[in-house]
């Protein structure tokens, strides 16, 4: 589930049969690099040829996200980058989140903090590592590409990761369902994934997409989040791709919920994996 997670990353959205015994790079080499002619054509032909729209979705692609930061990187107004950013979400290329303030019985302090996101995996990728560079790929000359994705890679795939893992539990919880979800961010406190379920239980979850195991201290920071925003969780739920320390693994229980890529199996079989 680890591999197939790590490919949808990159190949998600693409209609085109995806082979993961071949390695990564190699795939992205074979599929992506060495069509580069195409893919640009199919991109231009999705977005139009305003350049302004290709520096936005450059801008979320590597930053935060946020519409502040992404309009920055373009070097846009905030009225200029909203009114091309309403033009990409009617495309149906990007969406637009909110911090979910309601689902913490919060009061939003900032309404205009909002956040982008694609709505392909594929597009995200194209506009992380190949539309910025795009000058040597297209001469065949992959090596800046190469040192970018080694070096980008695992920080842009925890999006992703996350928003599985917010699926995963809109499935997990099926006899107290989940009815509301979403994220939860401020200008201190960032929380991955808050949720309330049909008898008002709060969940709160944060996903590490890393190569280390998660220790006690990633649950120390979750408990610290919720107490700096003064929110008591009724249940604390981890996602990691590597796993859990044996100490966080003992204190597994009802309201300590750890779940690992095997586990997001249940959005393919749709069964609970133990």
């Amino acid at each position: 589930m680890e591999l197939a997670i790590k490919y949808f990353t990159i190949f998600g959205g693409l209609e085109e049969k995806i082979d993961t015994s071949i390695p990564l790079k190699e795939l992205i080499k074979i599929t992506i690099l060495n069509k580069y002619d195409y893919f640009r054509k199919e991109i231009n032909y999705l977005i139009g040829g305003y350049s302004v729209d290709y520096a936005i979705l450059t801008g979320i692609a590597l930053g935060d996200r946020k519409t502040t930061t992404a309009f920055k990187r373009a070097h846009v107004s905030f009225d200029e980058g909203m009114k091309c950013a309403e033009s990409l979400i009617e495309k149906g290329i990007i969406e637009i989140e909110s911090s979910q303030y309601f689902i913490l019985n919060k009061r939003n302090e900032n309404k205009t903090a909002k956040r982008f996101y694609f709505t392909s995996p594929f597009v995200r990728f194209w506009f992380g590592f190949i539309s910025p560079i795009y000058k040597g790929i297209k001469e065949g000359n992959f090596e800046e590409f190469n040192t970018r994705f080694d070096n980008h890679i695992n920080e842009f795939s925890k999006f992703i990761f996350e928003e599985l893992s917010l699926i995963f539990l809109q499935n997990y919880f099926i006899e107290d369902g989940i009815k509301l979800i979403g994220k939860f961010w401020n200008n201190e406190v960032e929380i991955d994934i808050v949720a309330k379920t049909s008898s008002n239980k709060l969940i709160v979850a944060n996903c590490k997409d890393t190569n280390n195991k998660i220790k006690k201290n990633e649950l120390s920071k979750l408990i610290s989040n919720c107490d700096a925003l003064d929110v008591s969780a009724d249940i604390l739920v981890l996602f990691s791709k590597n796993g859990f320390s044996n100490e966080l693994k003992s204190m597994k229980n009802e309201n300590l919920k750890l779940f690992t890529p095997k586990h997001l199996k249940l959005l393919v079989n749709k069964k609970n994996v133990n």
